[in-house]
């Protein structure tokens, strides 16, 4: 992946610690929530000490009917509330089982975003305490459907909306965001939101559930995330048309007017945040997305979870998966049908691993890894009309049209999907492939469910149970000859919470492909044997706080091996230190 960007560069490396860009800034707990205990006093500061009515409308403080009767006579709340104390257990229960009642995800996800706008502590020990069975509600599947409603359900600003009417000015947008210790921003500009296409303005919805997740799976604080959302209008002309939409109405701004907008932006979050800020670039389409990477990779600490996060959660995937079909990473065949930047991303990162076990050079280990297109498979005779991320893959054989004939032809022990196409794989295609491996591995990665390569079911039914298989988007488990099939969700949520928490800790100022390595590897360790002996490949989401610090760990070791930590002295416990670091969500006494 690096090797890519690096020629996109001028192979100027994220290590050379550009002159361009100083180290300075950063970012400090400045009310002392991260040093307390839990049973320490906090004070409530709002811009003021938050008390009365004004504390009841104040999310990040409000506690409904938890206030003491110490603290209501103390924060001028008497009257204001009913009579009953209760514990935030009992909060819990009653909101979950409101929840249980409702009948569709959406409204689900309403009630979610209307807690977190009431009571912010409240939502995320719902979160935290549920989370395989909140996770698709606040985020894939059931987020693409609120982005695709945005406009109808949009209720109030949840971050930052910078359009090209602020060009100029994005400096001062920044500033008006109340939080000053930002730590993490997630960026999008709607383009290519998930398997859904461009949503414009609309694409909101994505960089405020990443950053849900960044909070309840990898423990960054509410207050220091940041979600952004660049308008440069939409080229969706339903969303155009429609009077409820919230966006730009006009078409996309492309080339040296956007070019423009988002290097002013970069620029004014170094500015107003420091240099350890982690950019994490979200859904923009294949274009814009390697060009911001490989432009920002050296100067700015710069993240994108389509391209390295996806990356990073397969590769884990598949190193975990070979305790099952055996063999090593290098004996293994892999066919991608998707070849923008989450399938090249992927196959970068297996490439870089398998050169790293092998110590045969990536130029090599990248002939294991085939990638079919909407024009075929690439090869060597399409080379000159390929874009310049597709390039690495193309290898020496005769031109093939379609997948099915890939798959005849390559004979995959791998088959993934990152097309964004639903139902691509195929009975035929799956049949084909359990013809010649005993265990084939298929990971339909492509999100959200309806956009899904092939459904678990399917997987299992067309294999005769004998696929390994994972997926992007959720599936129930099936049974299938008397034996049930969990299937395993290659899902980003793995990854990029513990990866952020990482990088934030150690006080990262770039990152490298041997980041996403180590976290890839300490995923794999976290599966056991009782998950593999239900076909899983992933480790159970109940255990995720866990498995993120130790991906947080594993990176920030990383990071202080490769010289870009500024967190000194290293924690002798960088698991431990993880641990320590991570937000929680029970409420605090106040004074």
């Amino acid at each position: 992946m690096e090797s890519t960007l690096k020629e996109m560069r001028g192979g100027e490396s994220v290590l050379d610690l550009s002159p361009k860009a100083t180290v300075g800034g950063g970012v400090e707990d400045v009310y002392g929530e991260d040093c307390a205990t839990e049973e320490q006093l906090v004070t409530p500061w709002a811009y003021s000490v938050a008390s009365g009515y004004s504390l009841l409308r104040d999310p990040h403080h409000n506690k409904g009917l938890a206030f003491t009767e110490k603290e209501r006579d103390s924060h001028y709340l008497l009257g204001l509330l009913p009579p009953a104390v209760v514990t935030q257990q009992l909060q819990e229960k009653k909101l979950m089982d409101n929840l249980r009642k409702y009948q569709v995800p959406l409204q689900k996800y309403m009630a979610m975003m209307e807690l977190q706008e009431r009571n912010e502590r409240l939502f995320y020990k719902l979160l935290i305490d549920n989370v395989e069975e909140l996770l698709p509600i606040v985020y894939t599947p059931t987020v693409g459907e609120a982005c695709q409603k945005y406009g109808s359900i949009f209720r109030r600003p949840q971050g930052l909306y910078i359009s090209l009417k602020e060009k100029g000015k994005v400096l001062d947008v920044l500033k008006n965001w109340p939080e000053r210790s930002i730590q993490v921003i997630v960026v999008t500009d709607g383009e290519r939101i998930l398997g859904l296409g461009d949503l414009g303005c609309q694409g909101m919805g994505i960089p405020v559930g990443k950053l849900s997740l960044y909070t309840a799976l990898g423990g960054v604080r509410p207050s220091a995330c940041l979600p952004v959302t660049i308008d440069v209008g939409t080229n969706n002309e339903q969303l155009l048309k429609d009077e409820f939409y919230i966006g730009l109405r006009q078409r996309r701004a492309t080339g040296q007017e956007y070019a423009d907008l988002l290097h002013e932006f970069m620029s004014a979050v170094k500015q107003n945040y420091g240099e350890k800020v982690l950019i994490q670039f979200e859904d923009f389409a294949n274009h814009n997305a390697f060009t911001l990477l490989a432009k920002y990779g050296t100067t700015h600490l710069v993240f994108n979870d389509d391209i390295q996060g996806t990356a990073s959660v397969v590769l884990a995937g598949v190193v975990a998966a070979l305790k099952l079909i055996g063999g090593t990473l290098a004996d293994h065949k892999f066919l991608f049908l998707g070849a923008g930047e989450a399938g090249t991303g992927i196959a970068e990162l297996i490439a870089l691993e398998m050169s790293k076990q092998t110590k045969i050079p990536v130029e090599e280990t990248r002939k294991k890894i085939w990638l079919v297109d909407s024009k075929g498979l690439i090869v060597n005779s399409r080379k000159e009309s390929l874009q310049h991320f597709k390039k690495p893959w193309a290898h020496d054989h005769e031109p093939v049209k379609d997948l099915l004939g890939a798959v005849k032809a390559i004979k995959p022990t791998v088959l993934i999907g990152s097309s964004g196409v639903g139902r691509t794989f195929t009975k035929e295609i799956i049949e084909t492939l359990a013809s010649f491996n005993e265990k084939p591995l298929i990971m339909a990665l492509s999100n959200p469910t309806s956009q899904s390569e092939c459904t678990a079911e399917e997987a299992y039914t067309w294999s005769q149970g004998h696929a390994i298989f994972a997926s992007g988007s959720p599936f129930d488990p099936f049974e299938y000859n008397g034996k049930v099939f969990v299937p395993g969700q290659a899902n980003n949520a793995y990854i990029f919470p513990g990866f952020g928490l990482g990088l934030v800790i150690s006080g990262a100022i770039r990152v490298h492909d041997d980041m996403l390595l180590a976290a890839s590897e300490a995923l794999a360790k976290q599966v056991s044997d009782e998950n593999y002996n239900k076909g899983l490949i992933y480790p159970p989401f109940s255990n995720i706080r866990k498995i993120s610090a130790n991906i947080a760990a594993n990176v920030a070791a990383k990071a202080y091996e490769l010289g870009v930590a500024t967190h000194l002295p290293r924690p002798a416990n960088l698991v431990k230190y993880a641990e320590s670091c991570m937000y929680s969500p029970v409420y605090r006494s106040y004074r």
